[in-house]
């Protein structure tokens, strides 16, 4: 039977790392690499607030069928704070599984270390699938836990899956 797996994505970790590695992501093809991959039927994505300059990201998110979240926060304190997500996707994470939503495992996207302890958390209860680093630089505390649990998304044959190339005339035909 396939699993009914959940992803939740800590957007402003991936996109921030993302940027600073010179590469785009094809969300469609990531979001397929989820469910081919993970079997990932609902995949959430976590951004800190709403910007016109990041409209191209929220739309390119909403058609590739990831729920966006938006971080909650104060208009005059924008730009002047770190819109950390890791509260709300820990939140989130725990109301799925007190609600006893229909679920088989969690599927978590980042590198911080702020989730350590959720995910010791979800392995012990044995509902946790897959943690998918941006890179290699990840937290050293997810070396306490099994290595069958933590990928690397930057590898060459994942990126290759899930890179955003901007197709030629010549290619399109």
């Amino acid at each position: 039977m396939k699993e009914n797996n959940i992803a939740y994505i800590d957007g402003q970790n991936l996109h921030l790392w993302l940027q600073s590695a010179w590469w785009n992501m094809d969300y469609k093809r990531f979001r397929q690499y989820l469910k081919d991959k993970f079997c990932v039927e609902t995949a959430y994505y976590f951004l800190w607030y709403v910007n016109e300059e990041c409209q191209t990201l929220y739309e390119s998110l909403q058609k590739a069928w990831f729920i966006v979240y938006f971080r909650e926060h104060s208009q005059s304190l924008e730009g002047k704070k770190k819109w950390n997500v890791d509260t709300d996707i820990v939140f989130e994470t725990m109301k799925t599984i007190i609600e006893n939503k229909k679920f088989d495992k969690i599927v978590l996207v980042s590198w911080d270390w702020d989730y350590i302890k959720m995910v010791k958390y979800l392995i012990q209860k044995n509902i946790f699938k897959n943690i998918l680093f941006p890179n290699n630089k990840y937290s050293s505390l997810y070396k306490s836990i099994k290595p069958q649990y933590g990928i690397n998304l930057s590898l060459f044959d994942i990126r290759k899956k899930i890179e955003y190339f901007k197709q030629t005339k010549k290619e399109m035909s």
